[in-house]
Parts: structure tokens; C-alpha cells; sequence
């Protein structure tokens, strides 16, 4: 049963974590240029710029749901499996997100390089 709760708690970093990545990215996006901004503007109009953004704050929100995650993760497995698993199907879920939800660029090297850290995953599985 452990064995389901560690697996549980990966895909729910994997998940989390992903999404928190593409609402991060999504929210910078649309605050442009950070050093550009700062130079004119100062720090605390790059800062306003990023907290009002929604998908900044939900983005926050889903990275520590992941931690939290990650946490119950290493109170049931090892560390050996838990950061590798985590960090490589992670990896993996950030290509497809990139490409479906931010219309990224995802070059066949990427793929190439989803499909072997996903094999090494399940390597780790076994």
C-alpha cells in the first residue's frame, strides 16, 4: 500500500508542479522583460507587475502544493527514488505542457531526451 501512496504522491509533484511551471511561465510572459522593466521602472513596479497577475499567484499555489507533495513523497520512499522519479517524469510533463499549453517550440533533441529520462523512470520502477 505504501507502494501506491509513494506513486500517488510523485504524480501529484509531477502534476502540481507542471502546472505551476506553465502559469509561472505564462505570467512572466506577459510581464515581458524583467531587466527592461527594472531599469526604467525600478523594483517595486517589477514587483507590482508580477503579483497582479493571477496566474503568478495560482502558479505559487501549485509549486507548494508540490512541495508538500514531495514531502509526503519522502515520508514513504527513499530519496534515491523519490527525487529522480519526481524530477524526471516532471521533465517529461514540462515538454508536453510547453508544447500544448504555451505553444513552445519543442525540438526532436527534447523528445529524444523525454523518451530516455522517461525509460530511465521506469528503470527506477523495476
Amino acid at each position: 500500500m505504501k507502494h501506491a501512496y509513494t506513486w500517488g504522491a510523485i504524480l501529484a509533484i509531477v502534476l502540481a508542479s507542471t502546472t505551476g511551471d506553465v502559469l509561472l511561465s505564462r505570467a512572466m510572459k506577459k510581464v515581458g522583460d524583467v531587466g527592461d522593466l527594472w531599469r526604467r521602472r525600478g523594483l517595486v513596479t517589477v514587483v507590482w507587475h508580477i503579483l497582479r497577475r493571477p496566474s503568478f499567484m495560482l502558479g505559487i499555489f501549485m509549486m507548494a502544493v508540490a512541495f508538500f507533495s514531495l514531502l509526503f513523497a519522502l515520508s514513504w520512499a527513499d530519496v534515491s527514488l523519490v527525487a529522480p522519479a519526481s524530477a524526471s517524469l516532471t521533465f517529461v510533463a514540462n515538454a508536453v505542457a510547453a508544447k500544448i499549453f504555451l505553444h513552445e517550440r519543442v525540438d526532436h533533441r527534447r523528445w529524444i531526451a523525454a523518451l530516455l529520462v522517461a525509460g530511465g523512470v521506469v528503470l527506477l520502477a523495476a
